[in-house]
């Protein structure tokens, strides 16, 4: 029985031709009275499809340290358009932060200042989130780890946690087809 071991515009690279390619199309190919695919090929474009053998996926730290090898932190950047006084109603008067998510502290996440003043505490509140995704990123690695380590000894909705965690994973570490 054969499953797919690479997904629809994943990019990959193709042995036998000696270049980089998108997947196009998954073709299984089906057996009577089987409920999984005999074989799987794999339509890059390139003339003639390809066995997942001949195909090599990405390299990619995937392990749940590679989240924590950056550093995303909230600066608090000088409120430009207003005074403090004017916004003594914020969380911090006279500041709204910025996601810094580069090591020279000029790469990241910042609001337009309306924004900020229509709902101080929804950005403050966006920007805690977005500071602290790559270590809710790493917690969600090491949960789906000890469960799928755990051999069926997890409980139920621990495994139900883990299979959700697998998705949010997935979908994070997906990188689109123009990669």
């Amino acid at each position: 029985m054969a499953k797919a071991e690479f997904h629809k515009n994943q990019r990959v690279y193709v042995g036998p031709v000696g270049t980089w390619a998108v997947i196009e199309q998954i073709k299984p190919h089906w057996v009577k009275d089987v409920p999984e695919p005999l074989r799987i090929t794999y339509e890059v474009g390139l003339g003639r499809d390809f066995k997942a053998e001949e195909l090599t996926g990405e390299a990619r730290d995937g392990s749940a340290d590679a989240a924590l090898k950056e550093n995303w932190r909230i600066l608090r950047a000088k409120n430009k358009w207003q005074t403090p006084e004017e916004c003594a109603h914020h969380p911090f008067p006279g500041t709204f932060p910025v996601v810094m998510t580069d090591a020279q502290d000029w790469g990241g996440w910042r609001t337009p200042g309306s924004e900020y003043d229509r709902d101080p505490g929804r950005i403050e509140f966006q920007a805690k989130v977005m500071s602290s995704a790559l270590h809710l990123l790493y917690i969600v690695k090491k949960l789906q780890e000890q469960v799928s380590n755990s051999a069926g000894d997890a409980p139920a909705n621990l495994v139900e946690l883990a299979r959700e965690a697998q998705q949010v994973i997935r979908f994070i570490e997906d990188r689109p087809a123009s990669i």
